[in-house]
């Protein structure tokens, strides 16, 4: 049996969470953060004090504005209230400018947007059918609401991800309510404030096809065509307001949305398959005594184009190809999907989407991860398949973060935090799912071989000196290593996803429908 074990606690806990959540917020204010800090403040001037048509041409700081409109509003709208915090953040010749008062301005802007996400978990909750006051509530948003990932990015590194996850999730709870054009409308507005959801598109554009313009379309008796048309005005309204003031300027403001220049991995490879390849053109060229490249190579630390030395070099088309291909089977499947499969294939799809994007896609951040891993957190709930492919997932990718968080300061607080969090969804496991056997003894070696990385950083390499001479070696090992997780667990959960398992199973095997209906169930014998 997978479905959750539906104990009941008696009480709901989400607001208490919301509390601790936010003063756990509060507290990290003071902490390190990154250059994105200074990328904001810098938005902020530009949006300020230039009109419409410089926002997008302006290059007096290295970091230009590179997000869609709706964000470059949204950065105005703050401006409106920075400039009686400290006047002096808003000037755009102020290159690193860092008061007290910037930093709480920036800090507490971040955590009140949060607002958003908390509105969009709250909403996700509802719409799966968990029952208010159960352990899969209180595990939802346990994993949500403290979720490490987002504490890390946000509220140390420094960026604004947890409002436009709201968007997502605000998104994902429409539709499995079927509020279709409200569902179209959120996401479009979401595409709207960061370009990098347009890898979730695919998944929304097929299931409101299907179960919109194809399936409820017919059984009301309406037109096809009349539904497609409705679905396009809601969905391309939001461009039309965003784009709209920059008609003018659309190829300079496409070509900073979209960077091919950049090159095919960043300066810290993200935990991919290209990870994997770099490093298997760096072994190859060790191994044939290759001369050293002419250009920028993978290891130079610079974010442009560049040249492997023994591997075929990947081109932008290349890694395009790849991530629509490895996109087109589960959509097939979601396309295929009866009514009562539909929303745990849609939110499969979704998160095997941001995967195939993640594991292919051109010049891709270690912080678009989040994608895969905050959907997942919602079929963690529903079927204790999902929860264990999560929970490996979960090992890799939150601790692939840690380069964000280099500073020696950030030590103690990035191991306790992602120790805790990871620690939570273990016992929330046990909690959700009577009965839950673990794990394949080679999942539980990976995991644990987690704990050599730290070993080596801290303790061997000072003490051998390899921190001098190999100073990039503790970056490689979280990129390769951590990749291997996030390989593994695409595949395995992609044959899982496509009704496909060949693995041998710890737990009970075949995947059940999703928790909705017995939830609904409980709710009425409450």
């Amino acid at each position: 049996m997978n479905q959750p074990n539906p104990m009941i606690l008696n009480k709901d806990c989400f607001w208490q969470l919301v509390g601790i959540s936010t003063g756990l917020k509060i507290l990290l204010i003071p902490a390190n953060h990154s250059t994105d800090f200074e990328v904001h403040r810098n938005w902020l001037a530009i949006t300020h004090n230039l009109p419409l048509n410089r926002w997008y041409l302006d290059e007096t700081s290295e970091w230009t504005l590179d997000y869609p409109p709706f964000f470059a509003y949204f950065e105005w709208l703050l401006s409106q209230v920075a400039k009686h915090i400290d006047p002096r953040m808003l000037i755009v010749e102020n290159l690193n400018y860092e008061s007290k008062a910037t930093l709480y301005f920036q800090r507490l802007s971040v955590t009140a947007m949060d607002l958003i996400y908390v509105l969009g978990v709250r909403s996700c909750m509802s719409a799966l059918g968990v029952v208010r006051g159960s352990q899969q509530f209180f595990a939802g948003n346990l994993l949500l609401l403290l979720n490490v990932g987002l504490i890390f990015i946000d509220h140390i590194h420094f960026q604004y991800n947890g409002f436009m996850f709201g968007i997502l999730l605000l998104s994902i709870s429409a539709l499995l309510r079927q509020r279709y054009l409200w569902s179209a409308f959120t996401f479009a507005v979401l595409l709207n404030f960061k370009h990098i959801f347009l890898y979730l598109a695919p998944p929304f554009g097929v299931y409101l096809l299907r179960f919109y313009c194809l399936e409820q379309a017919s059984a009301k008796g309406g037109s096809f065509w009349r539904c497609l048309l409705k679905l396009l005005a809601v969905g391309l309204s939001p461009f039309v307001v965003s784009f709209g003031p920059f008609w003018r300027q659309l190829p300079q403001l496409m070509s900073r949305l979209f960077p091919f220049k950049r090159g095919l991995t960043h300066a810290y490879w993200a935990p991919n398959i290209w990870a994997l390849y770099n490093t298997a053109d760096k072994m190859a060229a060790k191994l044939l005594q290759t001369g050293p490249s002419a250009g920028p190579t993978t290891t130079s630390g610079l974010v442009q184009q560049i040249e492997h030395e023994v591997l075929p070099t990947i081109t932008p088309s290349m890694t395009f190809g790849l991530t629509i291909a490895f996109m087109l089977p589960i959509l097939l499947k979601l396309f295929k999907s009866s009514k009562k499969q539909s929303p745990s294939m849609f939110l499969r799809a979704v998160v095997l989407c941001a995967c195939s994007s993640f594991m292919f896609g051109w010049h891709v951040h270690e912080k678009a991860i989040l994608m895969v891993l905050i959907p997942l957190c919602l079929l963690t709930l529903v079927n204790r398949e999902d929860a264990r492919h999560a929970y490996v997932l979960s090992t890799a990718a939150y601790f692939s973060l840690f380069p964000l968080l280099y500073d020696v300061d950030l030590y103690v607080p990035r191991y306790s935090l992602y120790l805790s969090y990871i620690a939570m969804l273990y016992g929330q496991l046990y909690r959700m799912f009577a009965g839950f056997k673990g794990f394949h003894w080679l999942e539980w070696t990976y995991m644990l071989g987690f704990t050599a990385i730290p070993l080596y950083e801290h303790v061997l390499s000072p003490l051998l000196g390899l921190d001098k001479r190999l100073p990039f070696m503790p970056l490689l090992l979280t990129s390769t290593y951590a990749a291997l997780g996030v390989v593994y667990f695409f595949g395995r959960y992609y044959m899982y996803a496509m009704g496909r398992n060949w693995w041998p199973q710890v737990a009970a095997s075949k995947a059940t429908a999703t928790y909705s209906s017995s939830a609904k169930r409980k709710r009425k014998t409450k």
